[in-house]
């Protein structure tokens, strides 16, 4: 069911690429509210203008999306946006959009992805949280400062990618490519069918050196060992091995984080790497020999071989325990234009989260064709 309330525009507070937040007076008289406007669905609305809402997980006080979100404006149709191709997204919702697909057969991309049959060994960085783009660009930029980055931004979570803040930010600081949006995701700067066209897309339209890809703000989880949208990792996973890329995996790590089951390696890494996945990758870790080296990387090491390595192994699958230097990650964290949180914990807070990541993106640096980052080898499990 959906919650409808309805209001007046008093304020446009804040706008980044493609949002709008507003300050809304209830008609009821019972107070004002924050809003987004997505400027692709809505256009933006002016104050003085009446809007209806949907405003659900406002009222359920969620976190992430805890926003009233604006449906329409009743007297005012937005501009139509010229779309030459017939793809919709949300699609069969009241809020379906059409876009111009990089795969749709009216693109000017079409024929590129047509032909296209890989990646070509392109790294593919594969995370379960979209906290952790920011501290991946960074790593890969630790190693590699001018490399191509896209990222491929999956409909398991939010899906308007211009609902990321940090994602809009890193492309007007020139720290991403692009933004490839995948599957019933919608509002990156490249639109594509699946996240195999959008891998294919970062390569082959893009340029990209690098892919990221992550869902959108909004992970759900539910304490369960399967019912977490970030189980989609292993599919994305999965979409770089068979398209010739090599898959690099971040490990959701925490060192502050309230819940064991997230305490050290959390468990959604577990299942998604040790028990979905059906292709080898690369696990990036701390080596003992680094001066940071510690019991908590220790212990995370042996839950990395405990809950992924082994069980991954009784099915035929040979993930790759590789050693990523993490000298001068801290700064390059620090030195990022984006503010660094995760699950509310911010980078003092929680370092970890954000260290681990980091290394992720170093180690796809390192396998770049050019060379490899200081300290990327491979560890015997």
């Amino acid at each position: 069911m959906l919650r409808w309330e309805r209001g007046t525009v008093s304020a446009v507070t804040s706008s980044w690429p493609g949002v709008h937040r507003l300050e809304v007076a209830l008609d009821d008289g019972t107070g004002t509210l924050r809003a987004l406007a997505y400027e692709e669905l809505t256009g933006c609305p002016e104050p003085g203008e009446p809007v209806l809402l949907n405003t659900n997980a406002l009222r359920r006080e969620l976190g992430t999306g805890g926003d009233a979100m604006v449906v329409a404006r009743p007297e005012v149709l937005p501009a139509q946006a010229d779309v030459r191709g017939h793809m919709v997204k949300a699609r069969y919702t009241p809020m379906q959009t059409m876009v111009d697909a990089l795969d749709d057969p009216d693109s000017e991309h079409y024929q590129t992805v047509r032909a296209a049959k890989g990646v070509g060994g392109m790294p593919v960085v594969v995370a379960d949280l979209h906290s952790s783009l920011p501290a991946i660009i960074a790593g890969i930029r630790a190693r590699r400062r001018s490399a191509r980055i896209a990222y491929v931004h999956t409909d398991a979570a939010a899906l308007p990618a211009a609902y990321s803040k940090s994602a809009a930010r890193l492309r007007e600081a020139e720290l991403l490519t692009s933004v490839i949006s995948a599957g019933q995701s919608f509002g990156g700067d490249l639109e594509a069918v699946t996240v195999h066209s959008a891998l294919l897309g970062a390569r082959h339209v893009v340029g990209a050196d690098i892919a990221i890809v992550i869902q959108g703000p909004g992970n759900l989880g539910t304490g369960t060992g399967w019912g977490f949208s970030g189980v989609q990792a292993a599919e994305s996973l999965h979409a770089a091995a068979v398209l010739g890329g090599v898959p690099v995996a971040t490990l959701r790590v925490s060192g502050a984080d309230e819940r064991e089951r997230h305490r050290g390696l959390s468990h959604h890494s577990s299942t998604a790497y040790g028990r979905a996945l059906l292709a080898p990758v690369h696990l990036p870790v701390l080596p003992r020999t680094d001066s940071r080296y510690n019991a908590f990387h220790e212990s995370v090491r042996k839950q990395v071989k405990r809950t992924i390595l082994k069980p991954a192994k009784k099915r035929g699958v040979l993930h790759h325990l590789t050693e990523v230097d993490a000298k001068g990650l801290r700064d390059a964290l620090e030195e990022m234009p984006v503010r660094m949180t995760t699950m509310g914990r911010t980078l003092a807070e929680d370092y970890p989260a954000f260290q681990y990541a980091a290394l992720a993106g170093r180690c796809a640096a390192g396998l770049l064709p050019s060379g490899s980052a200081p300290g990327a080898t491979r560890s015997p499990a």
